[in-house]
């Protein structure tokens, strides 16, 4: 217990939680022709693509069974710079607790962090770099 509480005291967490990964948020991939990607997926195994442009997969924390999670799928144009600096066809995004926290870490680990944090309506979002080459994106939900 001791060493757990020293770990989340020296990462900067602002609300007790030790900063880490929570679940997955999202598969992004590229594709040559989004639009007719989504047709596809939603003629042939009935995903609903919502106002975003997305596919929302839902499901519940079983350990919290009233926390509702959200898994976001959704095709980019192969022309698009959303994953860059990433040459990879993909992007993870991870849901985490703690971004902040996890953040600092992780610039104390010599990890490449792309771009400063976002806070939006729906949670606080930052991109990094993993061993790899693959750029991760880290979003912690409100």
């Amino acid at each position: 217990m001791e060493e757990q509480e020293n770990e989340t005291m020296n990462t900067g967490s602002t609300d007790g939680t030790t900063p880490k990964i929570t679940g997955m948020g999202g598969i992004f991939f590229y594709s040559d022709d989004p639009k007719q990607t989504k047709e596809w997926y939603a003629k042939h195994l009935g995903l609903e693509i919502n106002d975003w442009g997305a596919c929302s997969f839902d499901s519940r924390n079983l350990n919290n069974p009233d926390e509702i999670n959200t898994l976001q799928w959704s095709p980019f144009k192969k022309s698009s710079d959303h994953f860059a600096p990433s040459k990879k066809e993909f992007m993870i995004n991870y849901t985490v607790q703690n971004l902040e926290g996890l953040v600092n870490k992780l610039r104390e680990s010599g990890v490449t962090i792309v771009d400063d944090m976002e806070t939006y309506d729906f949670g606080k979002f930052i991109h990094i770099m993993d061993s790899e080459g693959n750029k991760i994106e880290l979003w912690e939900p409100k």
